[in-house]
């Protein structure tokens, strides 16, 4: 989409098409949509803010900041620069989708300043490994998970994706291996403070969809998928609960998460607690 700007109100072609994109699995670009980076902020940009995290959180509604090194006048800087991102990144979500106003929940925001490629971890958080997004820790409830994301790079590298196959297909695919767990684990989870909230039936699934897509080596390699590469000072958005993506490579991004109901839908049917009630025939949440 062009021409949509951080504060103007888009074109009334871009609103009335926008959600129905969204929910039929796609992502949206803007591919001119950059995100101002202020000079002094340029010194944030180095992966040794880090330490052992692969990003540094920020929490909106505390305004703690996490998974950082930064400390001082550093991290009071990080603060306001992912701060300023979390606010731009709402409002642009607020104006482009009218339909789902007052419905949205903001999440965590991020900033990566790491370069993905070539980042050790487990299989389980590779992020190279395709995969629809479930938090262990927090779990959605059936809530849809839109995030925000903005290719801050200041040398003009694209962050490169890989796009899967559409959920529905991903879903039948795993959902032999998807388990509904028994009753009361979720809220044990809970009490146990595994999770912030009762993980449902719906959560646990998703969890194990993720796991099972990146443990696939088979799917991995051969399901149906192509690779995007979103360009500097570019910004972009989908409901990662659904797309299978895939970050391959890039460094210096910024992320917003935000939480909708899947009752506030243009149409709830597309959603993953939809298709994943079809497919196991029974409810979820």
């Amino acid at each position: 989409m062009d021409g949509v700007g951080w504060s103007e109100v888009p074109a009334d072609e871009v609103t009335s098409t926008a959600a129905r994109v969204l929910e039929r699995g796609d992502v949206i670009l803007f591919p001119e949509l950059r995100f101002p980076v202020d000079a002094a902020e340029s010194l944030l940009f180095t992966p040794a803010i880090l330490g052992s995290s692969k990003n540094a959180s920020y929490d909106p509604a505390t305004r703690r900041l996490g998974g950082t090194t930064a400390t001082g006048r550093d991290a009071e800087m990080l603060r306001a620069f992912i701060h300023r991102f979390s606010e731009s990144a709402a409002a642009l979500v607020a104006r482009v989708f009218p339909d789902y106003a007052g419905r949205i929940a903001r999440g965590r925001a991020s900033f990566r300043p790491a370069e993905i490629a070539g980042r050790q971890s487990s299989w389980r958080k590779d992020d190279t490994r395709l995969h629809v997004d479930s938090f262990p820790a927090t779990p959605s409830g059936g809530r849809r998970i839109l995030r925000v994301f903005s290719n801050v790079n200041p040398a003009g590298q694209p962050r490169a994706w890989r796009l899967g196959d559409d959920f529905d297909a991903v879903a039948r695919r795993f959902a032999p291996q998807l388990r509904v767990p028994p009753p009361g684990v979720g809220h044990l989870l809970a009490l146990l403070r595994v999770t912030r909230t009762p993980r449902s039936a719906y959560d646990a699934q998703m969890l194990q969809l993720h796991d099972r897509m990146k443990a696939d080596e088979e799917f991995q390699k051969g399901s149906p998928q192509s690779r995007v590469d979103l360009p500097a000072g570019s910004t972009w958005m989908a409901f990662t609960d659904h797309v299978s993506h895939a970050a391959t490579s890039g460094q210096y991004q910024l992320e917003q998460t935000l939480l909708l109901p899947v009752d506030a839908m243009l149409d709830p049917d597309r959603s993953p607690l939809r298709i994943l009630e079809r497919i196991k025939g029974r409810r979820l949440v």
